[in-house]
């Protein structure tokens, strides 16, 4: 099977009331991990590359990893761009085979917004790519994504049906209270299902975006606080919230600081039980095997994308 788009994707998922897994993936491990989970969950899957990434790995590297996930796996396997900031990025990877790009326009005006969104529409739309957009702010940090709180805006829904009506985007990453990184809450978590609900009303059967959704596992953060690593008070989305999400107009859920936490805990933990150790196969290995438990726990409990392929 080829890589796909995640249009058929995305309207089983809005109909069936689940969401699809978008994981950011940055080496050959994490790939390994996310893919064996969601092929033993039966969970069609998008794997996602970011600016950090296309700059740690090269995205031709990483094209070519995901390949071989297709080729070993037979999974319906999105390949995503994260936060394009350019009509420039977006092209090439669309131009190099990515099935799917997000230009991340929502730092400019409305009207700036919808115009760069048009252009990588359109060119995404004539060679048969798919394309999300953003409209409000995240606040937070994810590789050259930063946005201090202060300037975060929840997605206004008066401008959604403009949005995507003139964009002809195929989903929209909204805000509503998710942030980037690991560090998403001050005081109690809450997001904004009412702008959700609203929005759902306004476009029926329209595919919505969550970012910064990573749920920064509590048992995760104390093993790495115990053996060396200093998150104090770190804190992300309850996965229940993630879950009634999912269940409304939300079709794609972004996670990343969770597999990133995953794979530190594990490797923190291996070094200081094998001192000794120096070969990478000896930590990397249970850091997959990390990645894959977490992931598997995502799609069957936070998803529920589990057999539907």
């Amino acid at each position: 099977m080829p890589l796909v788009t995640s249009t058929e994707m995305f309207k089983k998922a809005y109909q069936g009331g689940y969401a699809i897994g978008a994981f950011n993936v940055n080496n050959m491990e994490t790939i390994q991990g996310i893919v064996e989970a969601a092929k033993e969950e039966k969970s069609p899957v998008i794997l996602q590359v970011s600016a950090g990434a296309r700059k740690y790995a090269n995205p031709v590297y990483l094209k070519k990893l995901v390949e071989a996930a297709v080729e070993t796996t037979d999974l319906p396997i999105v390949l995503h761009l994260d936060h394009g900031d350019s009509f420039e990025i977006c092209k090439d990877c669309i131009d190099m085979g990515f099935t799917s790009v997000m230009i991340d326009a929502s730092s400019h005006s409305l009207e700036e917004n919808i115009k760069i969104t048009k252009n990588v529409v359109d060119y995404a739309h004539d060679r048969g790519v798919v394309v999300e957009a953003e409209l409000g702010r995240l606040a937070g940090i994810e590789d050259d994504v930063k946005v201090h709180a202060d300037d975060a805006q929840y997605t206004d829904p008066a401008e959604v049906y403009e949005f995507v009506s003139r964009t002809n985007v195929d989903s929209l990453a909204i805000a509503i209270g998710t942030s980037h990184g690991a560090f998403k809450f001050k005081g109690e978590a809450k997001l904004r299902f009412d702008i959700l609900e609203k929005i759902g009303k306004l476009l029926p059967n329209f595919p919505i975006v969550l970012h910064g959704a990573s749920s920064v596992p509590q048992n995760l953060v104390e093993v790495i606080n115990k053996y060396g690593g200093n998150m104090p008070g770190a804190k992300g989305v309850p996965e229940d919230m993630l879950r009634k999400a999912a269940s409304m107009a939300v079709c794609k859920i972004n996670i990343d600081s969770d597999i990133r936490m995953a794979i530190t805990a594990t490797i923190r933990k291996y070094f200081s039980e094998n001192p000794s150790h120096f070969d990478p196969r000896q930590y990397l290995g249970p850091a997959r095997l990390a990645v894959k438990e977490i992931v598997a726990h995502k799609i069957r409990n936070v998803l529920g994308s589990s057999n539907q392929i």
